[in-house]
């Protein structure tokens, strides 16, 4: 499998203030955990409202070279699990974290060894923690990065596996997917300075427990324990990715109109629901109800101040929202994004530098003065976030250029075409509006006459 080709795009500008209602697709997060769960289960399960994406569609490669029957359909996805997964493969992870982790720690129940790659810029992501991880379970494991290769034979044992996830909570979902497993379950402890991506920990426990897995957390002191058991077969239905829905809701932010994504969950654990109060404190009004969630601007965003450790997915589109805001804006508790799909820290800074920003770094996030803006080429760095972020700056700075809007394709393959269709429903909803008013002035001034 190869990476999308790179399409530059001029980014569309805004002729009114965006009005419109967006559906976005399925979580990737939600989806690829179905799916690795559904993999272990105990029979087949049914995954309905799943990402079709170039991250979901590597996971069910993945899975099916595993020996996992994976049957697609328009409504929905059946997945069987094999007796025993299948080893001497080489799987193309991608650039997908979520792949190469959780597949990693799947290949120590193979029958065989798998090698593990991917694109190349996937091979400087960090991967060492998770690996020692495995090494600790008593899998032989070749390389500390993409490419390497996981051999099984899982001893029994009742020491715990102690690793640093402070560069990526994967790592511990990564584990605790297949804890439950092992011959002895699982105890994990997290020894590191940060945690970051608490909510993705939250919905990985969640989704074992749906499905039957008797699991004690503790992430405040950094210790989980998966017990030994089947992981039920369960019909899943994914929500939609709030993460993919922030560009667009940014939308109504910066160019003082309303947007509103549908179906927004009323209750969750998908880190993006921080945009409910994200948007908020940029000044806008949000509102959650039975059409989903609405975010209407009324003035330029304020500047703030957020810690976006539990949500750092978002910072890309936070941190170009501060860049169009009145004052200065300070990100914190992001300094593991700097091993994201790129150095988003170092991408960030370039990139709204590049359009007259003034952005430094601090050591664990931005601080992000803003300044009138200029167009110039946004480079992506074959990041979906990045492209994303570029797209929105787009809307309200003359002649944005994003390298690469293919990249979106990683988890929204529909990002271009739903963007454009966004501003062309702005575009009639304004000329609807004022046909309206048209011709109520023109009935007025009949009965008038």
């Amino acid at each position: 499998m190869t990476s999308t080709p790179v399409a530059s795009w001029p980014a569309p500008q805004a002729p009114y203030p965006i009005t419109a209602v967006v559906t976005v697709p399925g979580s990737k997060s939600e989806t690829n955990r179905a799916l690795v769960l559904a993999a272990l289960a105990d029979g087949p399960s049914r995954i309905t409202g799943g990402l079709v994406a170039r991250d979901s569609e590597l996971m069910i490669a993945a899975l099916r070279q595993l020996g996992v029957s994976i049957e697609i359909g328009e409504q929905e996805w059946l997945v069987s699990p094999p007796q025993q997964f299948t080893g001497g493969v080489e799987i193309d992870c991608g650039l997908a974290g979520t792949v190469m982790r959780f597949v990693a720690a799947l290949a120590v129940l193979a029958d065989g060894p798998v090698k593990l790659t991917g694109d190349l810029q996937a091979f400087s992501r960090p991967m060492r923690p998770l690996l020692e991880g495995l090494r600790q379970l008593g899998a032989s494991v070749d390389g500390d990065a993409l490419p390497c290769t996981v051999a099984g034979a899982v001893l029994a044992s009742d020491e715990p596996v102690v690793i640093d996830s402070s560069s990526s909570s994967q790592y511990v979902s990564a584990l605790l997917l297949v804890g439950a497993r092992l011959p002895d379950g699982l105890e994990l402890r997290h020894e590191g300075p940060t945690l970051p991506s608490l909510p993705h920990i939250a919905m990985t426990v969640e989704m074992l427990r749906d499905r039957g897995v008797r699991i004690e957390d503790d992430p405040e002191h950094g210790r989980w324990v998966v017990h030994p058991g089947p992981i039920a077969a369960r019909d899943v239905h994914v929500e939609p990715d709030l993460s993919n829905a922030a560009p667009f809701l940014a939308a109504a932010a910066v160019t003082m109109g309303t947007v509103t994504v549908t179906d927004w969950p009323l209750s969750t654990t998908q880190p993006g629901d921080k945009l409910r109060h994200l948007f908020s404190q940029f000044g806008c009004e949000t509102r959650l109800d039975a059409d989903g969630f609405t975010v209407t601007g009324y003035d330029s965003p304020d500047g703030i101040e957020v810690d976006l450790s539990d949500a750092s997915e978002l910072t890309p589109v936070v941190a170009a929202v501060a860049a169009l805001a009145k004052h200065t804006s300070h990100i914190h508790g992001v300094a593991h994004i700097r091993g994201h799909e790129t150095d988003r820290l170092a991408a960030l800074e370039a990139e709204l530098a590049g359009l007259g920003a003034r952005v430094h770094q601090t050591e664990d996030g931005l601080v992000i003065h803003p300044a009138l803006l200029r167009g110039n080429t946004f480079h992506a760095y074959a990041d979906h976030r990045m492209a994303q972020a570029g797209a929105l700056l787009g809307l309200v700075v003359d002649d944005v250029t994003v390298d690469d809007i293919g990249c979106t394709s990683k988890t929204m393959p529909e990002f271009p075409a739903l963007w454009e269709q966004m501003i062309a429903d702005t575009i009639t909803n304004v000329e609807t509006e004022a046909e309206a008013i048209s011709t109520v002035e023109e009935s007025s001034e009949g009965s008038d006459s």
